[in-house]
């Protein structure tokens, strides 16, 4: 306890105080009790649970056992539904963006087949969409500690079980201790890294290997209509379904200007182009 006392001489000749103020010292986190303050230790402990967690339950999944039960537990212990509000957004989740219900997280976790009024966008994350994960790192960027509350920000990264490729992803994690000292998540937000090619999803981008295809398609279908029209078949035939199948007409707009046109020197239309 931190004081300030002042003292003072009487007529008698008796000292006595004057002047006493008593006060406890600063505290930083004001109204958080002792023993209530996160640690980094506590924050690191509750990531490894998580990334334990999510390796159970697919090791679960994919040996047939109840997996649900084990997501359903391991929820129980890590995340704050029914103690406080929580904020989840998952990595996966457009149409239903936000978890704000046990029920929403479970969907997310084990697949809305697997719950009762899931979402259908839901594969079940913890399980890979069935290929399952073999292990889980948090890699943390920071992590601020804040009296009874903890935020953590960084890069997950998943292993799938299957192939044993690596799947990198960015996590906001808030966490709090409620009344039975117990550390959850009341904050969870999960997303993709940013991709250079907005717009474009996974599996749509072209690579080099697509192109030599294409380039080697028009190079045939040319040397093909040659040979059909020099043996006296239908090269208008086989030059309308090779136009089909190589050029945009029908499906885009296309911008073709041939190497000998002179007075109708653009072809936006697929009969000009035949």
């Amino acid at each position: 306890v931190e004081y300030t006392f002042g003292y003072k001489k009487g007529e008698d000749d008796q000292l006595r105080i004057f002047l006493h103020h008593s006060s406890v010292p600063f505290d930083p986190t004001p109204g958080v009790p002792l023993g209530v303050a996160i640690s980094a230790e506590e924050v690191d402990d509750a990531q490894a649970a998580w990334a334990s967690a999510i390796t159970n339950i697919s090791k679960t999944y994919l040996e047939g056992g109840d997996y649900v039960g084990v997501a359903g537990d391991a929820a129980g212990q890590l995340y704050g539904y029914g103690h406080s509000q929580v904020l989840f957004k998952p990595t996966k989740a457009a149409d239903a963006q936000f978890r704000p219900s046990a029920e929403d997280a479970m969907s997310y976790f084990v697949g809305h087949e697997a719950v009762e009024g899931g979402h259908s966008e839901d594969s079940g994350f913890a399980i890979n969409g069935g290929k399952g994960w073999s292990d889980v790192k948090f890699e943390n960027h920071q992590t601020k500690l804040t009296g009874d509350v903890a935020l953590a920000m960084g890069n997950y990264y998943f292993t799938c079980a299957q192939t044993g490729s690596e799947t990198k992803v960015e996590y906001t994690f808030g966490y709090k201790k409620g009344e039975d000292d117990q550390l959850r998540i009341f904050l969870h937000h999960s997303s993709v890294p940013f991709d250079p090619t907005p717009g474009v999803p996974l599996g749509v981008a072209i690579s080099a290997e697509e192109v030599d295809d294409a380039q080697a398609a028009w190079a045939s279908a040319i040397t093909n209509i040659s040979k059909t029209y020099l043996e006296g078949g239908d090269y208008v035939g086989v030059a309308g379904d090779a136009a089909g199948q190589l050029y945009g007409y029908g499906h885009s707009q296309v911008l073709f200007k041939p190497t000998k046109a002179a007075d109708a020197q653009f072809r936006p239309s697929a009969e000009d182009a035949m």
